[in-house]
Formats: C-alpha cells, structure tokens, sequence
C-alpha cells in the first residue's frame, strides 16, 4: 500500500496565492525524487471543536487558514531516499532556497509525519474535495478500527465517495511547538491516524453528508475503537495537485 507523508500547517489567509505558488515550485522537487502524487488543501469547511480541532493543531491564529495536505510514496523507501537527499537539495536546488522562494507560513508550527496504509480503496481524484481527519487510536485496536474504516468505505462509495485513505502512524516526530500528538491529545499506548476522503466535489459531499446524517446510525461511544471527542476532521479545497507522470494508480484492487 501508498505510504503516505502527512501535514497540517497554519497559512496567513491573505497568502494564499503566495502559498499556492510556492508548494507548486518546491512539491515538484519531490515528485521528480519519487513522489506519486501531492495534493495541498486549503480551508473550506472546518470547524471548531470543544477538546481538539485542526485550528489548535498548529496554534492556528485568527487571520490564518488550515492547509491540509499529503504526499504519496510508492513505498517508505523511496520516501527515506528523499530525506537522506534533503541537505544536498536544500543547498542546490534553487527552488528550496528561501530567497528565490520563501516560505509564506510559520514552518515551526507545520505538523508533519510518515504514515503506513491500512486502508485504501478508490482512485486518485483530480480537483477533489477532500475530508480530512487526524485521530488516536489505542495500538491494541488497530485491527478494530481497520476493520470499521473498510465498513464505513461501502457507505461512503455508495454516497458518492470515490477514494479513502487510513494511514497509521509510522515515522511521527515530536515537535518542539505543535506536533500530531499534541494535536488529538494522545495517551500512552495510543497511535496517531492521518485519514482522507476524496469526493469529486463539495456539492457531492454536502448531499452525501445530509443523506448520512439521516440515514447512519453510528455505533455507541463504548463499542467504537478510539475516542471520537479527540478526532479532528474538516473539509478542504484542494489548490494543488502535482502527480508522476506514469504513476501507477493508487488503491487499485
């Protein structure tokens, strides 16, 4: 399955071209070093929760918006290859040098991780609208709530879903400011879930949603494998979208 490099980062709203123009010259060093495919998200539908949400997962301030987004490895080998090329590429690559293209955002506060899939059904999306969620999950009930991801995804493909991601905490620093730990408030023996749904557009996913809503029942709060007061989830526009040419399609079965 995809191995999947997950982040959250806080961008000034008014940044957003300048944001936009900067992930397509630097995402496009990755997908020449292996990358199938990145998508960067931007805010759209992202609410505020009581215990966690997106926006204190990267001390997120008033006049910032969510980025959501994900690169996608064939494997995490090819994705530590890239790491280990990093130092060269950041001294050589003028599209990592930060006068010829500098960050818009506050990197200290971008969260970021390696993540194993668990489950993947569906095709890569162009131009997707994308739910995003960040979870923990205690380790001893990975098979548990696998085994409810791949349930949930016969829902969602018959509301309209075309392509969900369950991706287990793999190679997760902890941060100095904000990390996804801090971010759903893990305990011990707990592992952190970085988790996507691509619709093929916002109009699907507001009639999806209203049909679940009326339609699921979810199961009770003692029968589900995590904590769903600790899950983060919000909706997200994506604004770009780079892929390897000849890429294999992910999530085939």
């Amino acid at each position: 399955m995809t191995y999947i490099e997950g982040f959250v980062i806080a961008v000034p709203t008014a940044n957003k071209q300048r944001f936009i123009d900067h992930a397509r010259r630097g995402d496009a060093v990755f997908v020449e070093h292996g990358a199938l495919r990145v998508l960067e998200c931007w805010q759209s539908d992202v609410p505020k929760g009581q215990v966690t949400d997106f926006f204190g997962a990267v001390d997120a301030r008033e006049d910032e918006s969510v980025v959501f987004s994900w690169m996608e490895w064939p494997d995490k080998a090819t994705r530590q290859a890239m790491t280990e090329r990093m130092p060269e590429l950041m001294r050589t690559d003028p599209r990592f040098d930060p006068e010829k293209n500098p960050m818009p955002f506050d990197g200290a506060r971008m969260i970021y991780g390696g993540f194993e899939a668990i489950v993947e059904h569906g095709q890569p999306t162009p131009g997707a609208y994308v739910q995003g969620f960040l979870l923990a999950v205690p380790d001893a009930n990975k098979e548990a709530y696998r085994k409810l991801a791949e349930e949930s995804w016969q829902t969602f493909q018959r509301f309209g879903a075309l392509r969900i991601v369950e991706a287990w905490q793999d190679d997760v620093p902890e941060g100095k400011q904000t990390d996804f730990f801090r971010a759903v408030k893990t305990q011990p023996g707990e592992k952190v879930v970085f988790s996507f749904i691509e619709w093929p557009s916002r109009a699907v996913w507001e009639t999806a949603a209203k049909r679940m809503e009326a339609e699921m029942q979810p199961p009770p709060a003692d029968q589900m494998p995590f904590d769903g007061k600790r899950m983060i989830y919000g909706c997200f526009e994506s604004v770009v979208e780079l892929t390897r040419e000849g890429a294999p399609a992910s999530g085939a079965r």
